[in-house]
């Protein structure tokens, strides 16, 4: 019986390092991602620009012709890629731009999830949404309205389908985690932004010179260990920081 694994971002930072983590550990893996993983494991890619709907329709549709319902033991789903988006406040940052990572960080989840469930509504075994948020759900940060405002809008999806699915034979169990602080290109765009467009650039650069970040391979153990430990339980919402 097989492991699958379907993971958005699955190219670089966080989502590499889940990828690797789920790969070792017996799980077939398919990455969607925008760009190609270096060819360091066996992995099953494909390119799709998730600010485009119609592209991570077909892209589902295709994952899922190559498997097999009878023959799969566990079903997981890792809403994982993300955009900070343009840093500045908000009068300052295009509409297109906006809705670019709105739609990558919220829209493309809520699309994903729901076609994750439709596609997999008759098989009957373990089926999970993970969904990588931040602590930014919760803590408003300058600057960051998007990327704020698209993971609380992420938590509350998480919630919303966890209530959906409770009462479903073998329905789908979700949860959003926050991974800290991850050394990822997003917090070096953080860094890198000028101070009069992010007033909280300095604690961030505090964060890297005081060697504060995890690695993507330190929080893809943790959180792969949650998942086997069975404490991704439907409808949580987990900071890893604290667990």
């Amino acid at each position: 019986m097989e492991k699958i694994l379907i993971i958005t971002g699955g190219s670089k930072g966080l989502g590499l390092g889940l990828a690797k983590q789920y790969h070792k550990n017996g799980y077939r893996i398919f990455s969607i991602s925008r760009s190609k993983i270096q060819k360091l494991y066996s992995v099953e890619q494909f390119q799709c620009d998730l600010s485009k709907t119609e592209l991570i329709e077909a892209t589902i549709e295709e994952i899922f012709s190559q498997l097999d319902q009878n023959n799969t033991a566990n079903l997981t789903l890792i809403n994982n890629a993300g955009d900070l988006g343009v840093v500045n406040t908000i009068e300052n940052i295009p509409p297109q731009k906006i809705s670019y990572t709105i739609q990558v960080n919220l829209i493309a989840p809520l699309v994903l999830s729901s076609l994750f469930i439709k596609h997999s509504k008759n098989w009957h075994c373990k089926k999970q949404i993970i969904s990588i948020s931040s602590g930014a759900a919760i803590n408003p940060y300058e600057s960051w309205a998007m990327y704020c405002a698209s993971k609380a809008g992420v938590d509350m999806m998480t919630k919303v389908i966890s209530k959906e699915q409770k009462d479903i034979p073998n329905g789908v169990s979700t949860v959003s985690i926050y991974p800290g602080i991850v050394d990822t290109d997003m917090q070096t765009s953080a860094r890198n932004t000028p101070k009069e467009n992010f007033k909280s650039v300095q604690r961030f650069i505090d964060f890297h010179e005081n060697g504060e970040l995890f690695t993507p391979e330190q929080v893809a153990s943790k959180i792969y260990n949650l998942d086997i430990s069975g404490e991704l339980k439907n409808g949580r919402i987990l900071d890893i920081r604290t667990i």
